[in-house]
């Protein structure tokens, strides 16, 4: 493993821990040329399908991407690192459930759609308002009024009222 610091290969491990999901392996490293730590993770590599780009080019999936689009939407919101990656974890098994060896980045957005919409209604506005490309305020503005409308179900299904 290089180190993030000084790019020597040369290190020690000082820490192996199981993940909190039990998916992951943290390991605490330390260089032994400049003698400063990091933190990596082992996980198994999961055979993920191709992505099936808007414009039919394939593409290898990425979580990574994933995950900066996701964090680029939550920017300045209260919603923590772990509970990125979990929703990012989620969406991985979901795409993994379906058992395809390709798979529509339509179908993916959709899904951080989703998960984003649970999370942080912001966060889902931000997303959705580049991932949908409105071509005008009305369909902005439709979208706001569905994220309204389903609040205020979500309200009256637990007995309180828009006022309250």
């Amino acid at each position: 493993m290089q180190c993030p610091y000084c790019s020597s290969i040369d290190n020690k491990v000082v820490d192996s821990r199981i993940g909190k999901e039990g998916d992951a392996i943290r390991r605490r490293r330390e260089c032994l040329k400049c003698e400063r730590r990091f933190t990596t993770y082992e996980r198994v590599e999961d055979v993920l399908p191709f992505v099936i780009k808007k414009d039919s080019r394939r593409e290898q999936y990425d979580r990574l991407k994933i995950l900066q689009g996701i964090k680029k939407a939550c920017e300045k919101r209260p919603i923590s690192v772990e509970a990125l990656e979990k929703v990012v974890d989620n969406i991985e098994k979901s795409i993994q459930d379906r058992g395809l060896k390709e798979i529509p980045s339509t179908i993916i957005g959709e899904e951080v759609m989703s998960h984003l919409h649970g999370l942080d209604e912001v966060a889902y506005v931000r997303f959705a308002s580049v991932y949908r490309s409105f071509k005008d305020i009305n369909e902005f503005m439709d979208e706001l009024k569905d994220i309204l409308n389903t609040k205020e179900m979500r309200a009256l299904k637990n007995g309180v009222g828009r006022d309250s």
